[in-house]
């Protein structure tokens, strides 16, 4: 009852007091992104969204205009040439994901449920067919979320949001989304570039793309 029902009630109501509380910070942070370098002020990705099907996503545009698209922050060489003085701030403290609501509220996106993945993360949406947890609405932030954000590999984090599938209920939920509250203050488990699991994992499939070129 409450997978089918209750949890998409809930989600319409923090929705909208979430664009209500956030409407001034969001307007704010709107005006300082477009008289930063006059581009657009929301940033749209395409992610995967339930069953795997894509979406729109929004956030606030964190990084200059010739940041290259479909790269996660935490593969990318030197994400801070990207990332804008405003955009600092607006991702350590999550402000960026205040759009999100609004994804929330046309259904595409739960409050908690995994993160959106890119379509191009493979590894990590393979990692997540495992256990069901493709099946289900990302979210805005997840069990996965308060156990290492950033600094977790595709295992380990697919496990994590495997695990939440299938505990999901109200009560997991609302241990989520508090447990959300901590580490957004602190500004905990936020990475920028490559992280040395990462990097790692780059390696390893680097080394078995050689290794099938070599074959072949």
């Amino acid at each position: 009852m409450y997978k089918n029902f209750f949890k998409r009630f809930f989600d319409i109501i923090i929705s909208l007091i979430g664009i209500t509380v956030f409407s001034i910070p969001a307007i704010i942070i709107a005006i300082i992104i477009k008289f930063s370098d006059g581009g657009n002020v929301i940033f749209v990705q395409k992610r995967l969204g339930k069953n795997k099907k894509i979406f729109k996503l929004y956030k606030f545009r964190s990084m200059n205009v010739n940041t290259p698209e479909n790269v996660p922050k935490h593969l990318m060489e030197n994400p801070e040439q990207y990332i804008t003085r405003i955009g600092k701030f607006i991702r350590k403290t999550s402000l960026d994901e205040i759009p999100q609501f609004i994804n929330i509220l046309f259904g595409k996106m739960s409050v908690v449920g995994p993160r959106p993945a890119l379509p191009n993360q493979k590894d990590l949406i393979s990692e997540r067919d495992k256990y069901g947890a493709n099946d289900i609405k990302p979210g805005l932030t997840g069990w996965a979320q308060i156990n290492g954000r950033d600094e977790l590999d595709n295992e380990v984090k697919a496990a994590y949001d495997g695990e939440y599938t299938k505990k999901l209920s109200f009560w997991f939920d609302c241990k989520c989304f508090f447990g959300t509250i901590l580490p957004v203050i602190k500004c905990r488990n936020v990475k920028e570039g490559k992280t040395e699991k990462n990097e790692n994992v780059e390696k390893n499939e680097n080394v078995e793309k050689n290794e099938k070129n070599n074959i072949i």
